[in-house]
């Protein structure tokens, strides 16, 4: 437990160094590409960049990611994926993908998070207001219709027991209404390193990273997405079954 301790303030030294660091020349490319870079393009890729930057420059982890080429260049997805730990996001990032984020808006209250979150223009959402909800889903909408990819954890949360829990309607709603394939990823050991709510890192090292093919809208079995939400909850929680065994 004392080796944990000491491992985790290391590592959230090194973090927190990292993000206060770079901060300032990532606010100053801001100001830079803004009247140019509407889409906030060029701040993602920097952030993807960082992401690839702290995953290689914190030794505890080793990391196994299957699938990567089934995200074609150029074309949109509604991407989900199952949600473990707040390291999710950052191993997310690091596959490279482009996307919008949608993330709950208390995160914009977080220091460099939510000044990262607004300087990338990623979409937030109230989960107990419904008209936040639904200004999500139409932001969401306007960016897939114009060829930017969407990132969501249907869960909406994280996972207590590292199992795949109950699906929102959100993300199967928006791949219908757009007429978007869905792109699914299972993730899996990030759990065991930093639980929910958790400061201390633990034992676990090994984390694994499995894109699934994408699912076109004319498989889609259903046009109902309570019903989509429920099969791709199974088709996730049967991956990640397969994974660990």
């Amino acid at each position: 437990m004392y080796m944990d301790v000491l491992k985790s303030i290391i590592v959230w030294i090194i973090g927190i160094c990292f993000m206060v660091i770079l901060f300032p020349a990532t606010f100053i490319i801001w100001m830079i590409v803004f009247p140019f870079d509407r889409e906030r393009y060029v701040i993602h890729k920097l952030l993807i960049f960082q992401s690839l930057i702290l995953v290689r420059l914190i030794p505890i982890w080793k990391i196994n990611i299957e699938g990567r080429e089934k995200a074609v260049n150029g074309r949109t997805y509604v991407i989900i994926s199952n949600h473990q730990s707040v390291l999710d996001i950052l191993f997310i990032n690091s596959l490279g993908f482009r996307y919008k984020w949608i993330s709950k808006i208390e995160n914009i209250k977080v220091p460099f998070l939510g000044w990262y979150l607004r300087m990338a223009d990623y979409i937030t959402v109230n989960r107990g207001d419904e008209l936040s909800k639904t200004q999500m889903l139409e932001k969401s909408f306007r960016c897939l219709r114009r060829g930017i990819s969407i990132m969501i954890f249907p869960e909406g949360t994280r996972s207590r027991d590292r199992e795949i829990g109950f699906f929102k309607r959100g993300a199967f709603q928006l791949a219908l209404e757009a007429n978007v394939p869905i792109l699914p990823i299972v993730v899996d050991g990030t759990g065991d390193i930093l639980p929910k709510h958790g400061l201390v890192f633990g034992s676990g090292y090994k984390v694994s990273l499995r894109i699934l093919d994408p699912v076109e809208p004319a498989s889609f079995t259903s046009d109902n997405p309570d019903e989509l939400s429920s099969e791709f909850g199974l088709l996730l929680s049967s991956e990640l079954k397969k994974m660990r065994s």
